[in-house]
């Protein structure tokens, strides 16, 4: 790392090492493109670090995390010869040494793309654009893949954008649980600059700076085309392909699948649906259950939306009213200015979040329960119409059930890394106890079902009686979590920056 990072210390620190090491193996086992982990290392040594920027600084412990990857080579490195900006004045460190650039396009084409450096080795233009085509495929495809699992990255910015289309630096990253196509992870992203929904588009943003930083060895006409034609269309396919397992669509490859999963991520955000949950669950689902089956499993589905003591949480006014109130006068007065703070986008998040709230506090909990089976059932009619048009095209239904069982369970996974899941392991090593970071790390290592061995730790009502409930967000509670439940209420406090 380098020394004039982190308040100019240089030092990585046990809290984000751990988290960084097991998200990089947990991707790993996801089957997403990534660094890798070797080892985790931590000393006595400390730093100071104000982890929320709030005045409050504590003392942490520093840790080295050995990375792996065929290469660290990022977007960001082409920027470093980059001409001063016309407004900031601003340039790269090494500006007009184009010598260098030369250099480095050749060592990462021969040394990473070596079939395009073979195909194009008499013309340089044309093999650095399909050089250029191939990285905009590579992180489609890559964004597609985070967008499936419902993984944000937190600080999508160039220099965490790898050459070869691997997910690269872990900082405040984040899985989604309750679906929210607005989520942001990062607790210091406050326009939500790289909330979930936008990784597609800022991604498509990075390959346009990387374009402009291989002027002139590739002409920006050229890239620029490139990035249009492909980018986009290289994510959707990727992603549709990808849903279409998760919902075990293995047979039929319908137009109206797109409208399909859509309507089921509308149906998820209507609810407050767990992302990962309601996906696991669903190849539970069959065409011919019968009623009382269906209702069981209504019931299951919809025990995965979040409670209204959940949403009062989720909705809970932020703003000091009286600051709110300001703001709201500086709209009316002053627009421009308002503008220019970039606090319209938190203001009306703020307004929802007030009107949401004031909603809640007349909602009863029989109230959500009909109104989630009402929007479940709908579209649950929808995807069994969708199943028997798969079904008819098959001639042995038990078999092509079998199968996509098979599909939907190694593409959608029973565990991922959930914050609560990594805060408490983190809590665990930096009291000196390793053994939840090694627990946590083996049943990543099997996403998709449970690890040979390993027994999940379930809350146990008659042994812990009314005392747990009292002692709910207590230590011994917080480690009785099932690792593939929703997250416990003292989950929503946390913040990652």
């Amino acid at each position: 790392v380098s020394p004039w990072c982190r308040q100019a210390d240089g030092r990585k620190v046990l809290r984000s090492s751990i988290r960084e090491f097991l998200c990089s193996e947990a991707m790993f086992h996801l089957g997403i493109p990534t660094t890798r982990a070797g080892t985790c290392v931590t000393s006595d040594s400390r730093v100071l670090r104000d982890i929320f920027y709030d005045g409050n600084p504590k003392n942490e412990r520093c840790t080295v995390v050995l990375r792996i990857a065929s290469t660290f080579i990022r977007f960001g490195s082409f920027e470093i010869f980059k001409p001063p900006d016309e407004y900031t004045g601003r340039k790269g460190p090494s500006v007009n040494r184009n010598d260098i650039r030369i250099q480095m396009l050749d060592y990462v084409i021969s040394t990473f793309y070596p079939e395009i450096q073979e195909a194009y080795s008499d013309n340089t233009v044309q093999r650095n654009a399909a050089f250029f085509k191939e990285v905009t495929k590579r992180t489609a495809r890559l964004v597609a893949e985070w967008q499936c699992v419902g993984f944000c990255h937190g600080v999508l910015n160039t220099d965490n954008m790898s050459i070869v289309g691997l997910t690269i630096d872990y900082g405040p990253f984040g899985f989604m649980d309750r679906y929210d196509p607005e989520h942001v992870c990062n607790g210091s992203d406050n326009t939500g600059r790289y909330a979930y929904n936008k990784q597609p588009e800022i991604c498509k943003w990075n390959l346009g700076k990387l374009a402009e930083a291989l002027v002139p060895e590739l002409p920006l006409e050229i890239s620029q085309l490139i990035l249009e034609e492909e980018y986009d269309a290289e994510f959707e396919k990727h992603y549709l392909q990808k849903m279409r397992k998760k919902l075990g669509l293995i047979q039929l490859e319908l137009e109206e699948d797109s409208k399909l999963v859509s309507e089921l991520l509308e149906t998820m955000h209507l609810t407050a649906g767990d992302f990962t949950n309601i996906f696991y669950l669903l190849s539970s689902f069959s065409v011919d259950i019968d009623p009382s089956k269906f209702e069981d499993f209504l019931e299951e589905l919809t025990s995965q939306c979040a409670s209204v003591e959940e949403l009062k949480v989720v909705f809970k006014p932020q703003m000091d009213p009286r600051q709110l109130s300001m703001m709201l006068m500086l709209a009316q007065s002053n627009p421009q200015l308002l503008a220019l703070i970039g606090t319209k986008a938190n203001i009306n998040k703020e307004l929802e979040r007030i009107e949401q709230f004031s909603k809640l506090q007349q909602l009863t909990a029989d109230d959500l329960l009909s109104r989630n089976k009402r929007h479940w059932k709908e579209w649950l009619e929808k995807y069994r119409v969708r199943l028997q048009k798969e079904i008819e095209s098959v001639g042995n239904a038990d078999a092509w059930n079998t199968e996509r069982v098979k599909v939907m369970n190694s593409n959608n996974p029973k565990y991922i890394l959930r914050n609560y899941i990594a805060q408490n392991a983190i809590e665990a090593a930096e009291n000196g106890d390793f053994s939840e970071v090694r627990n946590v790390l083996k049943l990543l290592e099997h996403p998709f079902q449970e690890a040979e061995g390993f027994q999940e730790v379930k809350e146990d009502a008659e042994e812990e009686g009314a005392a747990a409930t009292a002692a709910a967000c207590s230590r011994e509670s917080r480690s009785k979590q099932s690792y593939c439940s929703k997250p416990p209420l003292w989950a929503s406090e946390l913040c990652v920056t």
